[in-house]
């Protein structure tokens, strides 16, 4: 029993166990419904379906149009609250950064609802408007935080070196600071576009169901028991973040590699 426990890689068989039940078997059940039929036979019979269906095809688009959109939206707020928290010539309190962390303590639904609720209470027409603001009310720590992250322990010798041969303030920043703070861009980049791509829930709540999602979709298709076509969605999803997640690793370390 001693030699079992002193083993350090038995310390991560725990952690297997649940990456295999709670990971790898989902996305094989997914893989599984999503290549057969209601009978259980392989079949592709669901992404034809998908790609001749013109009002799935448009929640799609409208859903990566609306992903897209919050994540700039985040890097246009984001970079700025980032910069302000990172330097200490603005910023010389932790009172501000855990005023910026005291959102995430709240759970996302029940802020959500706040947010309805609130637009409600002030007779705000609910529709995309109301829509990106609360993916950008929602989302914009995940964008705040890895900027913040990277500025606050960026080497200040580079921009030093380039004040020190004559350089403005503005081209420090777009020669030095930029630069290197892009894998920190490139990370909040991914962890915005991954959830809101996929999310339902938020448009139900501010948009009373008007506007519809790609998550929407694939939630009515598996509560209503078409699990064939509901794991079609989820797989053409996956597949949809997946090549966004090996895009943002690439451009990180393009910008990492850029100027070093």
């Amino acid at each position: 029993m001693s030699r079992l426990i002193s083993k350090r890689s038995n310390w991560s068989l725990p952690y297997a166990i649940f990456l295999i039940f709670f990971v790898a078997l989902p996305l094989v059940l997914v893989a599984m419904y999503a290549f057969q039929d209601a009978d259980g036979r392989f079949s592709l019979e669901g992404f034809g379906k998908f790609f001749h269906d013109p009002d799935a095809l448009k929640t799609f688009a409208v859903s990566l149009e609306v992903a897209i959109e919050t994540t700039l939206l985040c890097i246009l707020i984001g970079y700025p609250a980032a910069w302000i928290l990172a330097s200490k010539k603005y910023n010389r309190s932790a009172v501000t950064i855990i005023l910026f962390i005291m959102p995430m303590w709240v759970n996302a639904l029940m802020r959500t609802l706040a947010t309805a609720q609130l637009f409600m209470m002030l007779d705000v027409p609910l529709g995309k408007g109301t829509l990106l603001f609360g993916m950008v009310y929602d989302f914009l720590p995940f964008m705040i935080y890895p900027i913040y992250n990277v500025l606050s322990k960026m080497d200040k010798s580079y921009a030093e070196a380039a004040q020190d041969l004559g350089a403005s303030p503005a081209t420090v920043f777009r020669k030095v600071t930029l630069p290197l703070s892009m894998p920190g861009v490139w990370s909040g980049i991914l962890m915005v576009f991954m959830p809101t791509v996929s999310t339902f829930a938020i448009s139900e709540f501010l948009t009373n169901n008007k506007f519809k999602l790609f998550g929407t979709i694939i939630q009515d298709n598996i509560n209503n028991g078409m699990w064939n076509y509901g794991a079609v969605l989820s797989l053409i999803m996956l597949v949809i973040i997946g090549i966004t997640t090996l895009l943002s690793k690439d451009k990180g370390a393009s910008a990492e590699e850029g100027l070093i």
